[in-house]
């Protein structure tokens, strides 16, 4: 294949942004397009492996998250473009570039796995932030824009997710008590030592 350009060439942009801006804004971009794949990814992961009385709605939960997800990471790489810059493309360089941990390829506990999520989603939140500051900074109101509102609704997952991990659910009041739960836990803590 005959190479068109480098991933790092600057192509100009038509909007009228500094190229100081592009460069410092794309940059941003670029890693938040690295974590989002990481969480499109993560939230496979979950949706596929949940198990349990609760799967349905964990499963459709997780599926309307990877999709809200995916929305979000391709507007990031076409904004990308927009700013004269290439978006990362290849899958190793998204866990390099990544600000969030990917998780290990093992099966652990739905509930393991939504912790996991709500710190990942509440990072992505964090780092959101400072590129919106940044943007302000630059003038760059278009990508401010469009980042606050997928803020909005990274703080809104963040949420969910926080919901689902509350000590109160039906599994626990129907099938257990939640001190059955606790001791449980606490054998399976105690084999792994």
């Amino acid at each position: 294949m005959q190479k068109l350009r480098k991933k790092s060439a600057y192509e100009g942009n038509p909007v009228g942004l500094s190229d100081k801006a592009c460069k410092a804004i794309a940059a941003d971009l670029d890693k938040h397009l690295a974590s989002l794949w990481i969480m499109y990814a993560q939230y496979h992961k979950h949706h596929w492996l949940v198990e349990g009385p609760q799967f349905r709605d964990i499963h459709l939960f997780l599926q309307g998250h990877y999709e809200e997800v995916n929305l979000q990471l391709d507007a990031v790489a076409e904004r990308m473009t927009l700013l004269g810059y290439t978006p990362t493309t290849r899958l190793e360089n998204y866990v390099k570039l990544a600000y969030i941990e990917q998780e290990p390829a093992d099966v652990y506990h739905i509930r393991d796995g939504f912790e996991n999520n709500m710190k990942n989603e509440r990072k992505i939140a964090v780092e959101f932030r400072k590129t919106i500051e940044l943007c302000i900074k630059h003038g760059d109101y278009g990508t401010k824009s469009m980042l606050e509102g997928f803020l909005f609704k990274i703080e809104d997952r963040c949420h969910h997710l926080e919901h689902f991990l509350g000590e109160d659910s039906m599994a626990v009041g129907l099938l257990h008590k939640p001190e059955e739960i606790d001791e449980e836990e606490n054998s399976k803590k105690k084999k792994k030592k």
